[in-house]
């Protein structure tokens, strides 16, 4: 893939939003986001010499009047409490759900959170503010993606909702017509309960059927607001092209959207240790140049991944694609030592295959479409 993205993603210069926060924050040692993500992306893409200042902004944090537009008073003051005692009390865990084994309280619990709303927030406040004239507006938030989050207490590693967010935000500003596209190994819970039954937002989730949090049926329609698609242990690139076809393109595009909102959680690789999903990160690429026509405003977002080498190199990919950069076929020096130097700072997992090492494009990862994903394509094309 030694070549400029295709035209599709012409226009406007894309921004990268991003934080030093992430550098050494840590949901602790025996927690799957104990690995970097977003630091490795930034610094993958400076190594590639993709990531000028110009086009990078230092996400704020934001404050909890803004965080108010969707979540409890009292639960954002619960966050700011752990961050500044360094624990949870029993009241904020029955409550909160803060200090978990999923949630659990570490140094920057609401720094951190707070800074993913933030730069998902201004990228929403950035695009709202796009005129058509000037060509697709795309922003890039890898920090961004936290899709589980609930009004009053974390949920799914998710302790604010920056997704929710930044589609409110949008629809602040004006904004009638919103897609959310979830490529995410998990459904996105928190998203579906805040927008059910809105007619300005159309949601489509793509997530592994079985898996926690055990919602986003088939039928579940969201009150009409949502197409939802469990899919099969062992999904494909194949099988993916075959929803970007048969599901995802014709019901965004149905829905003229003023913005995309497209989350490209990277559980849904391989290699990933919490879904049974087989996609190539080519998968990802495939799905983002194709939606991002449809929409003159364009936010893209990250979300889970627990492979600190196949998340790096996935959102590092997308932004390659976003910023219109030639993706080499093998990397240079300076970008197989940002990889090298990853680990999985503990669990004893086996060290990553060499091509997650020198490479940014997968192999692809083709198969055979099967039977009952023909099947539940055909009966939300029926909706």
């Amino acid at each position: 893939m030694n070549a400029s993205p295709p035209p599709a993603l012409a226009g406007a210069a894309p921004l990268f939003i991003g934080s030093e926060v992430y550098r050494g924050s840590s949901y602790g040692p025996a927690h799957p986001l104990r690995v970097p993500r977003v630091s490795t992306v930034m610094d993958l893409s400076r190594a590639l010499g993709w990531l000028p200042p110009d086009q990078f902004r230092t996400s704020p944090c934001a404050k909890p009047a803004a965080l108010q537009l969707w979540h409890d008073p009292d639960y954002i003051a619960a966050l700011q409490q752990a961050e500044a005692t360094g624990e949870a009390t029993p009241d904020m865990r029955s409550r909160f759900h803060l200090g978990t084994l999923s949630n659990p309280v570490f140094p920057q619990v609401y720094r951190r959170p707070a800074t993913g709303a933030g730069g998902v927030m201004l990228a929403a406040e950035l695009l709202a503010a796009t005129p058509r004239s000037s060509g697709p507006g795309t922003i890039h938030v890898p920090g961004g993606g936290t899709h589980h989050g609930l009004p009053g207490r974390a949920n799914g590693f998710c302790y604010l909702n920056d997704v929710v967010l930044g589609i409110k935000v949008l629809q602040r500003a004006g904004l009638s017509r919103i897609v959310y596209i979830d490529l995410d190994a998990h459904h996105c819970d928190g998203v579906e309960f805040a927008f059910a039954g809105d007619p300005g937002v159309r949601l489509i989730s793509v997530h592994e059927e079985g898996r926690w949090p055990f919602t986003g049926a088939l039928t579940d329609d969201a009150q009409g607001s949502a197409f939802n698609l469990p899919v099969l242990k062992g999904y494909n690139d194949t099988e993916a092209r075959a929803v970007l076809d048969g599901l995802i393109l014709p019901r965004a595009a149905a829905f003229a959207p003023e913005a995309i909102v497209l989350q490209c959680g990277a559980d849904s690789l391989t290699e990933d240790p919490l879904s049974r999903l087989t996609l190539s990160n080519r998968a990802y690429i495939e799905a983002l140049v194709a939606i991002a026509p449809l929409s003159p405003r364009l936010l893209v977002l990250g979300g889970g991944g627990y492979n600190p080498w196949s998340v790096g190199r996935l959102w590092t990919l997308i932004w390659g694609v976003l910023s219109g950069q030639p993706v080499p076929d093998r990397l240079p020096p300076e970008a197989r030592a940002v990889l090298a130097a990853l680990g999985w700072h503990g669990g004893g997992r086996p060290p990553p295959d060499p091509a997650l090492l020198a490479t940014l494009l997968d192999a692809p990862r083709e198969g055979p479409v099967r039977p009952e994903i023909r099947d539940r394509l055909a009966m939300l094309a029926r909706r």
